[in-house]
């Protein structure tokens, strides 16, 4: 922990991320680019060794993808594996990155059809340049500041329960189901949190976190950013301040309850955001950081199997010339991870404590809400920004009693861990928040 002043310094950069007309993107070739996918974020130094913090919009970066970006920014910033976090936003019209999966699939004979590595690689060493240019061009903090604002008619739980406390409807992230519609939100968190970096009277930049599916409509091939990037980039263009934004815990999270996935369902949802992030920044409270503390903690965690993955079985799927294309995809990537599993691969969670009163969260996978509210229970009076989406390679990772409540997020096909999971995520969030 260390004291910070004038001498901490930030920068930020951006990058188009895209890929080009043909090549695989989350369901479908890309056959248009609607609007850029972007890899931003910010790099902080001090005299510690810098911190790199990036959200890119993609469906998720797993496994040997996620190792390759980590390792290729932290050489760009000079600094350690463990100070670099990288998410995905989880857009669904965005690519997915995980060389281990594509490796499995070339193995089987279906290598590039759901990955296009050389381009992945290429885009990597590209952020890297990107990072490597930021880190010598920085600028002076002597403020932080935070604010928060309630975002409404967007997030809605995607569980609903019946008496008997299993799951009776599942709420997409696009429902036409008039019973979906009609339940109540369920169990969110409605906050958009907003932390900013500021040089004097000057906001250099702003990072934003809220906690849901970002889809209203996808899977034709038509990439675009969805309404938390349009969001962003109204809130960038208006305000002229480089807006990085993190997904939260929304694993069990959509926009299901407020869409029905017509086209000008987007813009409504996009507005919504741009006016809970404006609202955000409206209400931020600056303080100056001179005496402050600046602590970034890191743990490695290793989360149990789910007993459905067994490495035989899942050989023999992908060796089967009859099964259909998409079950040896989610076979490969089961196997993939079971792979990396059994290697001893660990997952790196992270805090970066910002003053005495906020704490930015880093957490793997697609997890559900419930972590990001009981992690700020923890905090009490501080506050939590959670950015999940890190590790894509478990997929969902419910609560424990979730998994005995049934649902498409802890199925075989989505989940690949068990339900003690939980408890070990929890007791890892414990450890970095104490003193």
């Amino acid at each position: 922990m260390i004291a910070i002043g004038q001498d901490w310094q930030v920068s930020t950069f951006e990058v188009d991320v895209s890929p080009p007309i043909g090549s695989p993107v989350a369901y479908a070739p890309a056959r248009s680019i609607t609007d850029p996918l972007l890899a931003k974020g910010l790099v902080i130094k001090s005299d510690q060794a810098p911190i790199v913090l990036c959200a890119v919009d993609y469906l998720g970066i797993a496994n040997e993808g996620l190792d390759a970006w980590k390792k290729a920014l932290a050489k760009a910033a000079k600094t350690n594996e463990d100070r670099v976090w990288v998410s995905a936003i989880h857009q669904h019209d965005g690519m997915r990155c995980d060389f281990t999966t594509e490796s499995i699939l070339k193995k089987y004979g279906l290598g590039g059809t759901r990955f296009d590595k050389p381009l992945l690689k290429k885009i990597i060493r590209k952020v890297a340049r990107a990072v490597k240019v930021a880190s010598k061009e920085t600028t002076p903090v002597s403020h932080i500041g935070f604010g928060k604002a309630r975002v409404e008619k967007v997030a809605s739980n995607r569980r609903i329960l019946g008496e008997s406390d299993t799951v009776e409807i599942i709420r997409w992230s696009k429902t036409s189901d008039p019973a979906a519609i009609a339940a109540p939100e369920g169990l969110i968190d409605p906050w958009l949190k907003s932390v900013s970096f500021w040089n004097g009277e000057e906001a250099v930049a702003v990072l934003t976190y809220y906690a849901t599916h970002p889809q209203s409509y996808y899977g034709k091939g038509d990439v675009n950013a969805e309404f938390v990037g349009m969001a962003r980039r109204a809130r960038q263009d208006e305000t002229g301040i480089p807006h990085i934004h993190f997904n939260g815990a929304g694993g069990n999270i959509t926009a299901g309850k407020y869409n029905d996935g017509s086209e000008p369902v987007r813009p409504i949802l996009a507005g919504r955001m741009e006016r809970g992030m404006r609202e955000a920044f409206v209400a931020t409270e600056k303080r100056p950081i001179s005496g402050s503390e600046l602590q970034w903690k890191s743990t490695p965690i290793n989360l149990p199997l789910g007993e459905h993955l067994i490495e035989k079985e899942l050989r023999a799927k992908l060796a089967y010339p009859d099964l259909h294309r998409l079950k040896k995809f989610v076979a490969a990537k089961h196997l993939a991870w079971f792979l990396r599993v059994k290697d001893g691969h660990a997952i790196d969670i992270s805090t970066l404590q910002l003053g005495s009163g906020i704490q930015l969260l880093h957490l793997p996978g697609e997890l559900f809400i419930e972590y990001q509210l009981a992690a700020q229970e923890l905090l009490g009076d501080r506050e939590l920004c959670v950015a999940a989406y890190g590790e894509y390679g478990p997929g969902y990772i419910g609560t424990e009693i979730s998994y005995s409540q049934g649902g498409y997020e802890t199925s075989e096909r989505a989940s690949r861990v068990s339900p003690a999971a939980e408890k070990i995520i929890m007791d890892a969030i414990r450890g970095l928040f104490e003193e």
